[in-house]
């Protein structure tokens, strides 16, 4: 099939690591490149490959892009006088105002998971005036987190894929979508209910 051809060869093309942290890097300020998806269909490729060289430079470009956007989005995030994405995402937003500055570890490796997460939480940390200093460890380690993470989701579709770049995409496809529904899911639960007039 030639869309199996056309994923394998990117997959295993000698540009795959040189773009992918530019993908990766690029999905920060406008999250609507495939660069989760590549990275997931090249990580179960080289699991079912046993290319340990590959995983470790998936892991660390993966690092390495998601860190260069998050410091995109930090200074936009600086130098405007609205936070990025709060119309949008108005109860992420607030929650990030009330815990950014005074745990601001777990505010930004939690948001990372979140639909939207990353684009408001760095965003919040330049409006907010969070130190360069204090973000930026955190930005690394929340990256290092999220790929852990990537490459674990990789391992687990590999062997329902079998390394085929179509199932892989198709896994992780899926597995996006069922992962936003259940957020989608878990804020319509937690969210207060307003009391009901009497009378």
């Amino acid at each position: 099939m030639d869309v199996v051809a056309g994923l394998s060869a990117v997959v295993h093309s000698g540009w795959l690591l040189p773009l992918l942290p530019l993908m990766i890097a690029v999905d920060a300020p406008f999250p609507v490149l495939p660069s989760e998806t590549v990275l997931m269909t090249a990580v179960a490729v080289a699991f079912t490959e046993h290319d340990t060289r590959m995983l470790l430079a998936l892991f660390a470009v993966a690092v390495l892009g998601s860190a260069a956007g998050d410091l995109v989005v930090y200074g936009l995030g600086r130098s405007s006088h609205r936070l990025v994405g709060g119309s949008a995402e108005g109860g992420l937003a607030a929650w990030m105002r009330r815990h950014l500055l005074a745990r601001p570890g777990p505010a930004l490796v939690g948001a990372r998971f979140v639909p939207g997460g990353r684009l408001v939480s760095t965003a919040a940390a330049g409006r907010f005036g969070l130190p360069v200093r204090v973000f930026l460890p955190w930005s690394l380690a929340s990256s290092a987190v999220w790929a852990a993470y990537m490459v674990g989701v990789g391992r687990a579709i590999e062997p329902m894929t079998g390394g085929n770049p179509l199932l892989c995409v198709l896994a992780g496809t899926v597995l996006a979508v069922l992962t936003g529904g259940l957020f989608a899911l878990g804020r319509r639960l937690l969210r207060p209910r307003r009391p009901v007039p009497v009378g």
